[in-house]
């Protein structure tokens, strides 16, 4: 360690400084997420692409993109809102060579978890991918010997803060004190990040180099998705699972929006006529405000605990601090809130490593009694009717995001006393204009294996699958599975000898339908369930089209459903904003006969979404 960091405005000089301080050779250790230096880094690229004699190599995860949109439907709505919604990030260098000519022979990327989706059917990032549980990529990326480990941070006077990624290199940091690695430290300033303190704290005498660029970029922003109804639905019956005075984690994304919203709408104690008018039978007596209060520890920080945490939910403390976290990304109003948040206040969200976060191990005895009546809750993408999940791949063995944390939690749901690890997803995809049920018979891919199967939730209950025998694991998935799929279930379950043949599935699990879902929410969709819980960057007429937009993407592929859009735009009254909205995407306001097809298409979303919001507000819908 240097005893001053030399200070570098020049990223190309700091670049060519870290090669020759490592012999023309890195092995760099390069945080997941938001915590990237992306100035030095692209330096770092753009040098060793230019001399061949030079070798870099990156160990990372979570390389974060702005999304690059494909169809001329996607390009009219993003493009115009693109830095608004996802902040002007500059595009990592090393990410554009893999998706464009590739990258050079002396430089190679891996990542042991991806953005979700990112990488699909892109071959070097498929085959450089390292498949570990996220307290186990430590351990494979010390084995690959790093000798320069960097981060973006921020500074306050003489100090630097990790911030947002103290996951894995505040355990770094520490084995460089204790002898145990040898490496240099190196780091680029940016103020927009929150200054996290505590164990994410450091002098700035343990970095050798330090980037303190003339502009500093702006940071990625994680653009909220607004929350349907399954996925309310879902954050619903999660909600009834959660014991006051217990410990939770939740993760990003919609369904994480929904959990936490729930949470905040039963301890206002907002639930109680919903409750009663629920169509789906309901598991969980937790249904009552938060006397004693939650204890968050997560690998991830996420807007939803940290709304939690704002309205005093999340408040057992732990050794001084409500919250543990190991990183965060989210949309930029939760990196504002950090910043303007009374320190006091923010030294209650301790940013610690995962090793301490995902796992019991080190101090045991002390984890056991903080992390009482622990609920896991994360997403899955399909799980079998006997329990296996899928959560990080897809077939044919393309990984869509990686492992991450999952399987570390739901070994910790299974070693605490009364933990339990909540497993959600939406009973049913669409793709294509094909509908299909995400609870199926086998599965091509497992996350996590049968016999660590736990809680597993959808929009139409939850089903509670701990020591339960195959035959009964069975019967409780079928009754949260969408009613379309329930017989032909059964039926592949009787002819494997799995389940009694005469058994029939209960009435009372019969209308899982999106009509009879719909119904229920609808009168409390404006009031109490709203499309964006915690904000959105999205203006007032893009939340108009967001909708109808999905809709749209629902029924590509699928001729007669694009025809029925058609028929729509010709029969159904206009959408209240229509004019607004189809202006928006840079088509004429008003209806013409030889209008562009996809602005008819698009008009007739709008309708057909119109009308479903006109047919639920009007009162209950049939399950049949």
């Amino acid at each position: 360690m240097a005893e001053t960091p030399k200070i570098f405005t020049d990223a190309d000089k700091m670049a060519h400084a870290i090669f020759e301080q490592t012999g023309g050779e890195i092995r760099l250790a390069l945080p997941l997420g938001l915590g990237k230096p992306v100035t030095l880094v692209n330096a770092l690229i753009r040098i060793a692409v230019a001399d061949p004699g030079l070798r870099l190599s990156i160990f990372t995860a979570l390389t974060l993109e702005r999304p690059k949109p494909g169809s001329d439907i996607e390009k009219r709505f993003l493009e115009p809102a693109m830095d608004r919604l996802f902040g002007r990030y500059p595009a990592l260098l090393y990410a554009e060579m893999i998706k464009g000519d590739g990258l050079p022979d002396n430089i190679d990327v891996s990542e042991f978890f991806f953005q979700a989706g990112a990488w699909l059917g892109n071959n070097y990032a498929q085959r450089h991918y390292i498949s570990a549980n996220y307290t186990h990529a430590r351990d494979v990326l010390i084995a690959q010997r790093p000798n320069v480990l960097s981060q973006l941070m921020p500074r306050e006077g003489n100090r630097f803060s990790l911030s947002c990624n103290t996951d894995i290199s505040a355990d770094l940091i520490s084995m460089r004190h204790a002898g145990q690695m040898d490496f240099i430290a190196v780091g680029e300033v940016n103020d927009a990040l929150p200054f996290m303190d505590g164990s994410a704290a450091l002098d700035a005498a343990e970095f050798e180099m330090l980037l303190d660029p003339p502009e500093q970029f702006e940071l990625f922003s994680a653009v909220r998705r607004p929350v349907s109804d399954a996925q309310y639905a879902i954050g619903l019956h999660v909600s009834r699972l959660i014991p006051d005075g217990g410990t939770l984690q939740i993760g990003i994304g919609a369904i994480g929006d929904a959990v936490a919203h729930a949470l905040l709408l039963r301890d206002r104690t907002k639930l109680d006529d919903l409750w009663q008018a629920a169509p789906f039978p309901l598991v969980g007596d937790d249904a009552g405000p938060f006397e004693i209060g939650l204890y968050g520890v997560t690998e991830m920080l996420v807007g939803g605990l940290l709304a939690l945490f704002e309205a005093g939910i999340i408040k057992r403390e732990v050794d001084g601090a409500a919250i543990h976290a190991g990183f965060f990304v989210d949309a930029r109003d939760m990196y504002e809130r950090l910043r303007a948040m009374d320190s006091d206040q923010r030294a209650k969200i301790a940013m610690m490593p995962v090793s301490f976060t995902n796992a019991l191990y080190g101090d045991e005895a002390a984890k056991r009694a903080a992390r009482k009546h622990a609920r896991f809750v994360n997403g899955a993408m399909q799980v079998s009717l006997l329990g296996d999940v899928m959560s990080d791949a897809a077939k044919l063995g393309q990984v869509v995001s990686g492992v991450g944390g999952q399987f570390n939690f739901i070994e910790q749901a299974f070693a605490l006393d009364d933990g339990r690890a909540v497993l959600t997803l939406p009973a049913t995809r669409s793709s294509g204009g094909k509908l299909t049920s995400n609870i199926v018979w086998q599965l091509p891919l497992t996350t996590v294996p049968r016999h660590m199967r736990d809680i597993v939730v959808t929009q139409y209950g939850a089903a509670d699958l701990r020591g339960q025998t195959d035959e009964e694991v069975i019967k409780r998935m079928i009754a949260i599975a969408d009613s379309r799929f329930q017989e032909g279930l059964l039926n592949t379950a009787k002819k494997a000898g799995k389940i009694a043949k005469n058994y029939q599935i209960p009435t009372a699990h019969r209308n899982n339908t999106q009509n009879v879902l719909a119904s229920w929410l609808a009168p409390h969709r404006v009031a109490l369930l709203p499309d964006f819980p915690f904000g959105t960057d999205f203006n007032a007429i893009e939340q108009v089209l967001l909708p109808a937009l999905s809709g749209l993407g629902d029924a590509v592929g699928s001729k007669r459903q694009i025809a029925m859009l058609i028929w729509a735009s010709l029969t159904l009254p206009a959408h209240p904003q229509e004019a607004a909205a189809m202006q928006r995407m840079g088509y004429t306001a008003d209806v013409r006969l030889f209008e562009p097809l996809q602005s008819r298409v698009l008009r007739g979303a709008l309708r057909v979404k119109a009308k479903k919001q006109e047919l639920h507000s009007a009162g209950p819908i049939s399950a049949k």
